[in-house]
């Protein structure tokens, strides 16, 4: 044989290989690198509808952080608002107590001195009877001169 047969004969055993590959090797190999290729993308597709989606839910818990801060923000200002309020309240209220005490205790204090003078009042009409007991010798009657010693306590 000379070498252009056996080049001859590699030629076709090379075409068989060829296609014996493309026939039988070659379809399950492109099949699973187009599976894989595939798998690949569904993969990323997944992963940029999960990055979408965890976007997403980030900017509804920041918008329901941001609303709950002003909520919180807004109740903590009426609590203040509501303490300041009772606490005037309160205010008016002890000072009006305050006020009320202070008159009772001004009532008390006059009806008390007003009792002191009466009793003083008695007292002197008594010394003053006793008085002109001594100084007339006599004893003077305080039911026959209730109308003396009346005229008296009122000028005491």
């Amino acid at each position: 044989m000379s070498i252009n047969a056996t080049f001859f004969a590699q030629l076709v055993v090379f075409f068989l290989l060829v296609m014996f590959t493309m026939k039988f090797v070659w379809p399950p190999i492109a099949k699973a690198l187009d599976e894989r290729a595939q798998k690949i993308a569904d993969g990323l597709a997944a992963a940029d509808k999960a990055r979408d989606d965890l976007l997403s839910v980030n900017q509804r818990v920041e918008a329901e952080l941001a609303q709950s801060r002003t909520e919180t923000a807004s109740r903590l200002a009426d609590a203040e608002r509501r303490a300041l309020t009772i606490i005037e309240e309160a205010k008016a209220k002890a000072a009006e107590e305050g006020s009320k005490i202070v008159v009772a205790a001004k009532v008390e204090a006059e009806q008390q001195a007003v009792k002191a003078r009466e009793a003083l009042r008695e007292q002197v009409a008594a010394l003053a009877v006793k008085g002109a007991e001594q100084i007339l010798r006599k004893e003077v009657n305080a039911g026959v001169h209730a109308d003396l010693l009346s005229r008296l306590k009122t000028e005491l």
